[in-house]
């Protein structure tokens, strides 16, 4: 039987300011009098979500902001209620949503130990022999008698999570929690729920922004937009859907910003269209992991130029240079007069890994060479991912290396380890996936 269910679940509320009790009674007044009241329109932060979360699943729900996972969460920790639909669970929930909120400034540590432990359920007996464990956890035994509105923001946090997973539930319900304090203390904190999860065989409903936390984690994932589920399975498959989503997203937010580029001209040239051309020989703004391409430029020239040279780069959307391609002599030779002219740079093997990017041109030209067309985030574009989805390696970097492996038993001529290549080895190397002997 599932530990969890939700059923149809729909949350609305009502868009627009509360209302002042002297405008609630002139609306009241004008609904007596048969008057037309303007109602304030609905808005779905969850719409009809249906799952289920078997005993010791690790869930991972995660989504764009506002997709409607806070507010799911919030109804899994009973802190609100369905609009339709329904929710169950079957056993004690531990909630650790907004980690340090319930803390008392006035209070010191001790007390909002004691406070913060009996509102989620914990004996004062429990607490006091849990006592030692959640102060030395939060690293504040220097500072458990000081009030809390002494401490920093990351000692709260410290001390709410402490707190929050001492809980002996059958439920965890995560909300970003594992970003809380330094890097040392959120190593502690993710050290913690790796034990609760993989030792204790907790259930688990994690929401996170920290897509890799997702993958490694859970065993399960969802993906909300807009309050709907939008993919329910694999992690690796759900969190490749929404690297996909939010490269497209980073593509489009980049075009409609590209008035803001840098763009330098002389004058001389007038940049009229950049666009990559795929292996069908038509225009696209997504090329394939590794896909061959051609990137080519259209231009007007509007005074005679000599010898030109043209450079393509490629960057990040937020301006870290990647690569370039510069033509250098090779149309050293050319003089483009009055007219249109178009410049194509083939690309074999297009080596950047699964994301979105953008395009920079460059121009130069004269026998005196000198700048006449430079331009940033002139075209955007998405590396697709492959079909087998994206690699570790692909998740941490922008290139692939294309590294070949190598791993030798070695045979020591007189049984120790030689310091000279005085033995024998037998290799097996492995080459872009494939394995050879």
């Amino acid at each position: 039987m599932p530990i969890i269910e939700v059923n149809h679940v729909t949350k609305e509320y009502r868009l627009g300011q509360l209302q002042s009790l002297k405008h609630s009674l002139q609306r009241a007044t004008a609904k007596l009098r048969g008057q037309s009241v303007p109602e304030r329109p609905l808005f779905k932060a969850l719409d009809d979500v249906d799952f289920k979360v078997e005993a010791g699943e690790v869930l991972g729900i995660i989504g764009h902001n506002g997709a409607g996972k806070s507010t799911l969460l919030k109804m899994l920790a009973q802190i609100s209620v369905p609009t339709r639909g329904s929710v169950k669970i079957r056993g004690k929930v531990a909630p650790l949503i907004e980690v340090g909120a319930g803390l008392i400034g006035d209070l010191t540590g001790r007390e909002n130990v004691f406070l913060n432990g009996a509102i989620l359920g914990i004996s004062k007996a429990e607490i006091r022999r849990k006592f030692d464990d959640i102060v030395a956890f939060a690293e504040l035994e220097e500072f458990i008698d000081t009030p809390i509105k002494r401490y920093s923001s990351g000692m709260s946090v410290r001390l709410g999570f402490a707190i929050a997973t001492s809980i002996d539930a059958d439920i965890l319900i995560v909300d970003e929690v594992l970003a809380v304090g330094d890097l040392a203390f959120q190593r502690k904190c993710f050290d913690r729920m790796e034990d609760l999860i993989k030792r204790q065989g907790k259930t688990v409903l994690l929401v996170s922004h920290n897509i890799r936390q997702v993958e490694r984690i859970c065993s399960r994932a969802i993906i909300l937009d807009h309050g709907q589920i939008l993919k329910d399975g694999d992690p690796n498959d759900v969190c490749g859907l929404f690297y996909s989503r939010n490269d497209e997203k980073i593509k489009q937010d980049a075009a409609k910003a590209k008035q803001a580029a840098r763009h330098e001209s002389s004058g001389d040239v007038d940049l009229v269209d950049v666009s990559f051309v795929g292996k069908n020989g038509q225009p696209t703004d997504h090329i394939a992991y590794l896909e061959g391409t051609k990137v080519a430029v259209t231009f007007k020239v509007n005074t005679r130029l000599v010898r030109p040279s043209f450079g393509i780069g490629i960057h990040t959307t937020d301006f870290v240079y990647l690569a370039t391609e510069i033509s250098d002599d090779l149309f050293k030779d050319q003089v483009l007069m009055p007219g249109l002219h178009q410049v194509e740079c083939s690309i074999p093997s297009f080596p950047f890994m699964p994301g979105a990017y953008s395009v920079r041109i460059g121009m130069n030209a004269g026998e005196v060479v000198r700048t006449v067309l430079y331009a940033e985030s002139v075209f955007h574009f998405q590396v697709a991912c492959p079909a087998e989805g994206r690699t570790e390696a692909m998740r941490e970097g922008f290139i692939s290396m294309h590294g070949e492996w190598s791993m030798a038993t070695i045979t020591s001529v007189n049984g120790d380890l030689p310091a000279q290549p005085e033995h024998t080895a037998e290799f097996h190397r492995v080459k872009h996936g494939s394995h050879e002997a």
